[in-house]
């Protein structure tokens, strides 16, 4: 049930989770210029954050240090670089720097520690004249990069040179540390790429994928992605595909389960919530995907688990 709505600016994207208060900041949709910091406690606008000149957001960010610093995925959008914002939440979300992201085009980015962030650099280079037109799609190189807050590339992963348009965008953490990552593929359609990796520092990624028809039926697109709360399983959505796919944490192919315009995956009580662009709310586990509820509303990208 709703505990209270908020209306955005324009389109949002995905949010951020307070790891102690019940707080969130909701982004953008990439490439945007907004943040809006949410008392979920008391269902109001606590802040609202703005890019500074020449920068834009991606729709993501994570809190660090219990809370005290927010991380936001930018872009310089004049050079293309990939930027980390940074920002203090005991200052009213006052501006306190950036760091370089390890790439182009951070998308998701985690805290996978208190001081080392994990980033999706998706390697796609956007601008805000040019709405969410992918500019340079011949020469981009995603990859993973481990990132302190100093701004120190501690570890970085990059695709084999097939899978060079395969875009890292979405992250997901295990409880252990083991990183998952969601894939989009911007090469030529029809390609059966894996779109879902799994990471631990200091070793070469895994790249998971189902069966042939199954991979085929994602349309090389993964939206979202999530582990379970022990940590055993990992699912990725397509909404172009309508599908969700469920993994074990080793990379073995689980089960497929099929629902249109699928997006919004996160943790539940049991197994993983999901929601779809025709308002449902469903819990998700190896057996099966049950709707909760239905709501008025179209559910968009992400879905985020709020404490307290």
């Amino acid at each position: 049930r709703d505990l209270f709505r908020i209306a955005l600016p324009d389109r949002g994207h995905a949010a951020a989770a307070h790891p102690v208060a019940p707080e969130a900041v909701a982004f953008a949709r990439r490439p945007g210029r907004f943040a809006l910091v949410i008392d979920c406690l008391d269902g109001r606008l606590a802040h609202r954050l703005d890019a500074p000149a020449g920068r834009h957001f991606y729709g993501h960010g994570a809190f660090l240090h219990g809370g005290e610093i927010l991380a936001t995925s930018e872009s310089d959008f004049e050079s293309g670089a990939g930027r980390i914002g940074l920002w203090t939440r005991s200052r009213n979300y006052a501006r306190i720097g950036e760091i370089a992201s390890g790439g182009i085009g951070p998308h998701d980015i985690r805290a996978w520690s208190d001081e080392v962030l994990v980033v999706a650099n998706g390697g796609i280079r956007t601008h805000p004249d040019s709405g969410r037109a992918k500019l340079n799609l011949a020469t981009m190189q995603p990859n993973l990069s481990y990132v302190t807050l100093s701004g120190e590339v501690l570890d970085q992963v990059q695709l084999p040179a097939d899978l060079r348009q395969n875009s890292i965008r979405h992250l997901a953490l295990a409880p252990d540390g083991q990183v998952a990552f969601a894939m989009q593929w911007e090469g030529e359609p029809g390609a059966a790429t894996p779109l879902l990796g799994l990471h631990r520092r200091g070793a070469a990624p895994v790249l998971a994928a189902a069966d042939l028809a199954e991979q085929l039926a994602m349309q090389g697109y993964a939206g979202s992605i999530a582990f379970a709360a022990d940590g055993s399983t990992v699912g990725i959505t397509s909404p172009r595909g309508g599908r969700l796919h469920l993994f074990d944490r080793d990379g073995g192919f689980i089960a497929a389960f099929r629902r249109a315009d699928i997006c919004g995956l996160a943790a539940g009580p049991a197994g993983f919530v999901a929601t779809d662009g025709l308002g449902g709310v469903l819990q998700g586990t190896a057996a099966a995907l049950a709707p909760l509820s239905t709501a008025e509303r179209a559910w968009d990208n992400h879905l985020v688990a709020i404490a307290g």
